[in-house]
């Protein structure tokens, strides 16, 4: 049974001579929930002959899709990042010196990865699973505050991107870790699968 979301991880995708490989990988936030929903084709394609059914193609190849990620605040280098926002300008605020990031026609949303580990139980026994999708793009998002009442309202950002195969012979979409026994080791596989070195 399913029982906990964490670890969301992104990193920039890139490929060369059908080799994917990734950059930049670093934490998109700390993890609330996710919702993946691919798509791909319902109907098998069957052939008939001599009366009966001969042959059939199975529905369900995948197509695309798309991934819903909730976090508790995306982290501005993982912003910068994911929607490839231009190099931050500098504004003087009193005596202080502030970074300021841009939305505009320089901003280049690139190709990612993303992962996180996933919590399972059974039968007493918690384990956990890491899971990459091997290439997204990151839709615009929104933000949406509302202001602090007598008690705090807990509010969350929803991050949605696009789910498409890779560029491997093979055209991956997504890969994921056998189970493994504590949330580190998970978190590690999710790592090298982006392209980071392993926690200690």
């Amino acid at each position: 049974m399913l029982t906990g979301f964490s670890k969301p991880y992104v990193a920039l995708y890139g490929e060369s001579g059908g080799v994917v490989s990734y950059s930049s990988g670093q934490v998109l936030a700390r993890g609330v929930s996710v919702s993946v929903s691919p798509e791909g084709a319902e109907d098998a394609n069957n052939f008939y002959a001599d009366n009966v059914l001969a042959e059939s193609v199975q529905g369900g190849r995948f197509t695309g899709g798309s991934v819903t990620l909730t976090v508790d605040g995306l982290l501005a280098p993982a912003e910068k990042l994911i929607y490839g926002l231009p190099t931050a300008s500098s504004l003087t605020v009193g005596t202080e010196t502030v970074s300021v990031y841009k939305y505009d026609d320089d901003a280049d949303y690139p190709y990612c990865g993303v992962g996180w580990v996933a919590r399972y139980m059974s039968d007493g026994t918690e384990y956990f699973v890491g899971t990459v999708l091997k290439k997204v793009a990151f839709q615009p998002k929104g933000d949406e505050a509302a202001t602090q009442e007598e008690d705090i309202d807990w509010q969350t950002q929803e991050l949605t991107a696009t789910i498409m195969r890779d560029d491997s012979a093979k055209h991956e979409w997504k890969e994921f870790t056998e189970d493994l026994a504590t949330e580190l080791a998970a978190e590690n596989a999710v790592r090298v699968m982006l392209g980071l070195a392993v926690l200690s």
